[in-house]
């Protein structure tokens, strides 16, 4: 260990206080080392007690290669850190703290209290019983290199009213999403000073704006099941689509959900490669139901039920709100019955059900967004430590690399676990 003394030396500084860094402090403290956590804020782990409405989604109900496979390719990066800390380990380290959690039914796990306050309370506590020193409102400044050696400090690191010497970093500054709890991106630029290289950010898990006129007309109605599908201008960069389904909740600036904050990332990313091209959004609005059944009800009703209006049929599937906005985009009347209805309007009906186009004119930005996408190259981070393949002694976690997964407890968990790993390493 790098001996300690009065001037601000410790063998490791955490850069960032909150679910990576206090991880990061607590499993680095846990191996006997001399930490110091650096908290811009007043108080710690901000974004924590913001989550979940207050109520912080912790993990995911599943095991490491659930949450590895809800990553998509950026999961295999994260192979190492979750097998070092798992779901299953993340749960058993607060409940053995006090908090005691519950599965709701999406998978999603939250202390049984619904407070995130007492998660945050938790890893606070267990970084300080590791032996961290937590210093807060303490905004860095700059992060300089001295020495390339193992024993003598590598590091100097200035705040606002002092000046700190040590042999490891743990940069775990976040990203820029809710920019009022103090993510604010400056970890990017310390990571790019010392070398590495930034995946340009965009908002992700924010709401879509959409100005269409009868979205927001419908504001306050949820549709608990909807598959909707990403669809960029031909004249764009080929690309996947990417399919979601779940709740949808028209709002009076477009649309919000689980659903569409999954895919705002492709809907931000696109606005960022192409300024001012619009990006659709298909919506299966009833996806319990093919297009071949649909058109069969309607068929059968026509022998059956003629005299029943098509909105109650479609009331059956849909707010009636949401019903009546439909049929008048298809120019179909309210009274129109089953046995009346044409083709042209059946078609037209059909497509608004299973296919209809929403434009997409961008997200709720930054300011909404539940994380970052982009962010520091995985190709420059050892997986297996989270060391810096570019500046021996600094190591990355949480949202400051380019890793980001769908709601659900899954940041928080890449968080907990590449923090934790970093931790054992640095």
């Amino acid at each position: 260990m790098t001996p300690a003394n009065d001037t601000g030396d410790a063998d490791i500084i955490v850069i960032g206080g909150g679910a990576a860094g206090l991880l990061a402090a607590a499993s680095a403290g846990s191996r006997r080392r001399k930490v110091v956590l650096l908290e811009k804020n007043s108080k710690l782990g901000v974004k924590i007690l913001m989550s979940g409405g207050t109520r912080c989604n912790i993990t995911h109900a599943c095991d490491a290669r659930g949450i590895a496979e809800a990553f998509g390719n950026q999961g295999r990066f994260l192979r190492s850190a979750l097998a070092a800390l798992s779901p299953e380990e993340v749960i058993a380290l607060v409940e053995s703290r006090g908090v005691v959690t519950k599965v709701e039914s999406t998978g999603k796990v939250f202390p049984v209290s619904n407070r995130a306050i007492d998660v945050r309370d938790a890893l606070a506590g267990y970084a300080r019983e590791s032996g961290v020193k937590i210093l807060k409102s303490q905004p860095v400044q700059k992060i300089g290199t001295l020495s390339d050696s193992e024993t003598a400090p590598r590091f100097e690191i200035q705040t606002d009213s002092d000046t700190f010497h040590c042999r490891s970093v743990i940069l775990t500054t976040g990203g820029r999403s809710y920019p009022g709890c103090g993510t604010t991106g400056d970890g990017y630029a310390w990571a790019k000073q010392l070398g590495h290289t930034l995946i340009s950010t965009v908002p992700a898990l924010t709401p879509v704006v959409s100005h269409t006129d009868w979205i927001r007309d419908l504001s306050g109605i949820t549709l608990e099941s909807s598959s909707i599908t990403t669809k960029v201008p031909a004249s764009g960069k080929k690309k996947a689509q990417r399919i979601e389904s779940g709740p949808v909740l028209f709002t009076h600036f477009g649309l919000s959900g689980p659903t569409v904050m999954n895919l705002s990332r492709e809907v931000a990313r696109h606005y960022e490669e192409n300024p001012g091209q619009h990006t659709e959004l298909i919506c299966d609005f009833v996806p319990q139901q093919s297009e071949a059944s649909v058109q069969q009800t309607f068929a059968d009703l026509r022998q059956t039920a003629g005299q029943r209006t098509v909105a109650s049929v479609v009331n059956d599937w849909l707010p009636r709100r949401f019903s009546e906005a439909l049929l008048e985009q298809c120019n179909l009347a309210q009274q129109t019955r089953c046995s009346e209805i044409p083709r042209t309007g059946l078609r037209s009906l059909i497509e608004a059900l299973k296919r209809h186009r929403i434009v997409a004119h961008g997200t709720m930005g930054y300011q909404k967004a539940e994380v970052t996408a982009g962010g520091i190259s995985l190709k420059e981070v050892d997986s297996r430590t989270m060391q810096s393949k570019v500046q021996p002694g600094l190591f990355l976690a949480g949202e400051i690399l380019d890793v980001d997964g769908p709601i659900g407890g899954y940041n928080f968990q890449a968080a907990f676990s590449t923090g934790w790993l970093a931790g054992q390493h640095a």
